[in-house]
């Protein structure tokens, strides 16, 4: 499938490593709470919580590749939040801007409130859409530097910790990245060559393995016969187009992933400040294990899961489809994709895959996921019923 895969890269961008130092706690981390979380197509994590003493729940995107915490700016308008100009400037793959933020609020998670935080506003109107279900925020390093978090992925649970002595499981793997703020750690890839490079540990990244082309070209690291599929990503300033590849192999310390769907990007807004870091991480590789996030620690514990032998998904169609007044609608078509073939336009509704009708976003995307396969579409365009074959390419040669 050409996939629509999010990108929630945000970083103030004041690059200041801190090291990995020895704490010495004379107390165990105390459990504060414990609260199941929605897990989206590329792993990506939706918490619910509230803010300050309104009653609406929101949604959050837990994100490691943020680094601070955020609202979206129509929920900002909603609720009626001051906001409160700034110098300071975001960056992400598809932009940098400045930004303005609503300052001294709490975060109300189930049973933990979490206060004084400050939160920069952006437009999020792009990921609500893509992810099929309002975007009110992102929650990133502001709250992470408080707390050890733990995320189960075979339950879809976090628990939440004050910062303490805490016990890491004998069987996984202790990183102990860099922070500028987000975690960075040092892996190998291989190819053509094998490269050992930077990367930014990012939950928020609905993907497997992005890489800059300054770091792709720069070590001749991807074969010279390599295919390359073009797709659309979104993040913080909009569309970026990108490639679609696969390289040969991916260490996370001491496990190996063989054949790892790979996008290629061009840094125009330098959000890996390359050489310093070659790219991310995301969450399609980290929801295979189950993680304890200790910032305070300086420590990511890795502990392979059920979902660790899952195969990836290799699928590509080259097809963009977005949840647009309820109506789950084709945004963008690649020239020459299979989308295309098939006779898939913009602006196309989707109303049923393989004779499932339904206005879930979710459901589609995971439909797509499945390479080596036809799928019988039927859209509306016009108004009129169109029946639609959709060849799913396998880009893993």
């Amino acid at each position: 499938m050409k996939k629509i895969v999010i990108i929630i890269l945000i970083s103030c961008f004041a690059i200041k490593h801190t090291k990995a130092q020895e704490i010495i706690y004379n107390e165990d981390a105390k459990l504060l709470t414990t609260f199941s979380f929605i897990q989206l197509t590329g792993g990506c994590i939706i918490l619910k919580a509230r803010l300050d003493d309104f009653k609406d729940t929101l949604n959050f995107v837990f994100d490691t590749g943020s680094g601070g915490i955020s609202l979206d700016s129509t929920t900002v308008d909603y609720l009626k939040l001051t906001k409160t100009k700034s110098d300071k400037v975001i960056r992400g793959i598809a932009g940098i801007k400045k930004t303005e933020y609503a300052l001294k609020h709490s975060l109300h998670l189930p049973n933990l409130v979490v206060d004084s935080l400050d939160f920069h506003i952006n437009n999020y109107d792009i990921l609500t859409s893509s992810y099929g279900m309002k975007i009110d925020g992102i929650i990133g390093y502001s709250f992470l530097r408080r707390f050890i978090v733990k995320l189960d992925y075979d339950k879809n649970e976090m628990k939440v910790y004050n910062p303490g002595y805490i016990k890491y499981p004998r069987n996984g793997y202790l990183m102990k990245p860099k922070f500028s703020p987000l975690p960075i750690d040092n892996h190998d890839l291989k190819d053509e060559v094998k490269v050992n490079t930077n990367l930014i540990f990012d939950t928020g990244a609905g993907l497997n393995l992005m890489l800059s082309e300054e770091c792709i070209k720069d070590n001749a690291l991807l074969k010279k016969n390599k295919h390359f599929y073009p797709m659309k990503t979104e993040g913080l300033g909009g569309q970026k187009l990108m490639n679609l590849t696969t390289v040969k192999e991916l260490s996370v310390g001491k496990y190996k992933f063989k054949h790892v769907p790979t996008m290629i990007f061009e840094d125009d807004f330098n959000i890996t400040n390359y050489p310093l870091m070659g790219g991310i991480i995301g969450n399609d590789i980290l929801r295979r294990f189950n993680l304890i996030i200790n910032y305070p620690d300086f420590a990511i514990h890795l502990q392979p899961n059920t979902h660790f032998l899952e195969p990836f998904d290799y699928s590509y169609t080259g097809l963009s489809i977005h949840l647009i007044d309820k109506k789950v609608t084709v945004i963008d078509v690649i020239d020459n994709s299979p989308a295309q073939k098939a006779g898939i336009k913009e602006g196309d509704q989707i109303f049923a895959f393989d004779n499932v009708i339904t206005n879930n976003l979710q459901a589609y995307k995971t439909a797509l996921q499945n390479s080596n396969n036809k799928i019988k579409i039927i859209v509306l365009r016009d108004g009129k019923p169109l029946d639609i074959t959709l060849f799913v390419q396998n880009i893993k040669r």
